[in-house]
């Protein structure tokens, strides 16, 4: 048997570690992050919170867009997601999340200092990024939530069924939830196709665990929503089933920033930012201009392609 180490540590698609970006976490895992830099010196740095079972590969197209502006846009895949160490889709404490992504911006806060940071996060990871907004309130410029977990969707969690997750996950933790239904992620077809036929996204079924540490994090966020000061960009979609509206009009209303907006997409889905061409294209314009907004005056502001 070879020494425990020689072997290069490896992805969960076989890709050693040297050859990838990453960052080990506290409890020794490895987690591949991306990183989109400006050509010059950069005006803020901008992390980006993925969601449940997926990876942070389709945030591409926002991360180009902000990364004009001058922004430094960089992300990882959580634990048990995408390019990541750990077991799929399972977490000991919805906390390593945040934990994780706090370790990730404090390491380019130091090679940055003195620059706003925002955060932008999606579904489980519009969760994670109000949870670590909500532990350092103050050093966050603006967070920007698209179609957020914010609550549990009062059909499927009704009292009973609470009861009955509690009682599977005492005896049957593992037990299949079932799977994330595609075809409610985008109205468009071509995304919903990207989305299933991608292979850094998981497409088994959501363990009784994982459901349990998402229903902790929803009710940790309502604790949370009444000190909530920080500015932040609520964008969901009206049609969304899979993480519920009420949420983020319950945290519009409740929070007590004075710096806070909520748009509402009519008709929209779950993943705006890739449902239908001119819906994607205006939360790109939504979420670019609103972190624009918040930036401190540049020198000479980049001129926008084109002109």
């Amino acid at each position: 048997m070879p020494e425990p180490g020689a072997e290069p540590r490896r992805s969960p698609q076989g890709v050693p570690y040297a050859d990838l970006q990453h960052i080990v976490n506290a409890d020794g895992l490895h987690l591949f992050c991306r990183y989109w830099e400006p050509a010059g010196p950069p005006r803020g740095l901008v992390f980006i919170a993925h969601g449940a079972a997926e990876h942070c590969g389709p945030y591409d197209e926002i991360a180009q867009r902000l990364k004009e502006l001058s922004l430094l846009v960089f992300a990882h895949d959580h634990v048990g997601h995408g390019q990541s160490e750990g077991e799929r889709m399972v977490i000991k404490e919805f906390q390593v999340y945040i934990r994780d992504t706090l370790q990730h911006i404090d390491l380019m806060k130091s090679r940055h200092p003195d620059l706003p940071v925002f955060i932008v996060g999606h579904s489980m990871g519009g969760a994670i990024s109000i949870l670590t907004a909500c532990e350092r309130p103050g050093d966050f410029a603006g967070v920007v939530l698209i179609g957020p977990l914010v609550q549990m969707n009062p059909d499927s969690a009704t009292p009973f069924k609470v009861f009955l997750a509690k009682l599977l996950n005492h005896m049957l933790p593992s037990l299949s939830l079932g799977s994330i239904e595609s075809k409610w992620i985008s109205r468009d077809k071509k995304q919903v196709e990207a989305y299933d036929a991608d292979e850094l996204g998981f497409h088994g079924g959501l363990r009784v665990s994982f459901g349990m540490q998402l229903m902790g994090a929803a009710a940790r966020i309502e604790r949370e929503i009444p000190s909530i000061s920080w500015p932040f960009l609520l964008l969901h979609g009206d049609a969304d089933k899979l993480c519920d509206i009420r949420g983020s009009k319950m945290m519009y209303e409740n929070a007590s920033s004075s710096d806070k907006k909520i748009k509402i997409y009519e008709g929209g889905y779950h993943a705006l930012h890739h449902d239908l061409p001119e819906v994607a294209e205006s939360v790109l314009k939504d979420v670019t201009s609103w972190i624009a907004e918040r930036l401190p005056a540049a020198a000479s502001p980049p001129q926008p392609q084109g002109s």
